[in-house]
């Protein structure tokens, strides 16, 4: 079968070739064996091959922690009263789905409804999943120190990625995830100049977009939040950048770290609890592997519910064979949205 392999810690492009290698075997008890339909790259993807967690990573492997597989072979079915043969499914629990088949522990499989095609069920896992529980967790409680049914004002970095796309959809659709809340629109941070190609993907989404690149910004930063300040800040940027976030926080504000798109992390000064603020790490894969496999699937019934009504969307940059993805890797991609990769062709 065809498989993209890591080789070596570096970066994807320089480091992944598909290569023609020996199929999974047989299942082993309790796991299942799946044969993959659809994956993407992930930023996550990328950290992980450049050889960021050597404790967990062992080179070489098969990289893609998010796609979506057809149960082939499920032969703990008899010890578990149900059958997932024939059923699409998510396989979490680690990389791997950059190939053809592979075989995974039965419990870290996730159903897929049938009303969701490939190219959404693709996508269900990391991004919005992570919007879900972060939004479901810090913007869903009466801020510190407003009045009651005050919404929270909140500011969201990287206002241009997916994932801050799947941000704004749920914070503007609280009402409807979260009766009796209202909606709120958040303010977005972009590096580039606000004015340049539209910074974000719906505009209306957004209460204001500042970017950074242009000076003044801080000011304009502070105008967007308003007097009281920021109750919650969303971060995936890290680095020098949180200084000027802790410090737009309200009394009692809390900035949330979930990525580090600079490389770096957040400066010592964010942590010291000036007007009792907080800086908390939220991380995708602390919940999933601290959770009970049973609850797994329960975990993604928001996230599915919401894709039925067209939200948690993920736009197909391109879409690219396995056996074609090294040049993928090599060209990267020029618009917004991922790459949706077909393992069979």
């Amino acid at each position: 079968m065809k498989a993209a392999v890591a080789r070596t810690p570096g970066p994807l492009a320089g480091s992944v070739s598909v290569l023609t290698v020996d199929g999974p075997g047989p299942p082993r008890p309790g796991e299942v064996r799946i044969r993959m339909t659809a994956t993407t790259v992930n930023p996550s993807d990328a950290v992980t091959v450049s050889g960021a967690y050597p404790s967990r990573t062992v080179f070489p492997f098969v990289p893609g922690f998010e796609g979506v597989g057809v149960v082939e072979d499920d032969r703990g079915a008899a010890h578990s009263g149900s059958s997932l043969e024939g059923r699409r499914v998510l396989p979490l629990g680690g990389p791997g789905c950059w190939q053809q088949l592979r075989n995974v522990g039965r419990d870290w499989c996730v159903p897929v409804p049938d009303d969701l095609d490939d190219a959404t069920a693709c996508f269900s896992y990391i991004n919005p999943l992570t919007a879900s529980l972060m939004v479901d967790r810090f913007c869903t409680r009466p801020a510190a120190g407003r009045a009651p049914g005050t919404p929270p004002t909140v500011v969201v970095t990287a206002a241009g990625s997916s994932i801050a796309g799947h941000l704004a959809e749920l914070l503007t659709e609280l009402p409807l995830t979260h009766p009796g809340l209202a909606p709120v629109r958040p303010v977005g941070l972009v590096r580039r100049a606000a004015g340049h190609s539209p910074p974000v993907a719906d505009p209306s989404r957004w209460s204001r977009i500042v970017g950074t690149a242009v000076p003044g910004w801080r000011t304009r930063l502070r105008s967007a939040v308003g007097p009281d300040g920021a109750d919650i800040v969303l971060d995936c940027v890290g680095g020098s950048l949180g200084s000027d976030l802790t410090d737009i926080l309200a009394p009692g504000g809390v900035l949330v770290l979930y990525g580090l798109l600079s490389g770096r992390p957040l400066p010592p000064a964010c942590f010291d609890g000036r007007r009792g603020t907080r800086v908390e790490m939220f991380r995708l894969r602390d919940t999933v592997h601290s959770l009970p496999r049973s609850q797994l699937a329960p975990l993604f019934g928001p996230v599915f519910a919401l894709q039925r009504r067209g939200l948690l969307r993920t736009a197909v940059a391109a879409r690219v064979g396995l056996s074609r993805l090294t040049e993928a890797l090599d060209a990267g991609t020029t618009g917004p949205g991922k790459l949706l990769i077909d393992p069979w062709s």
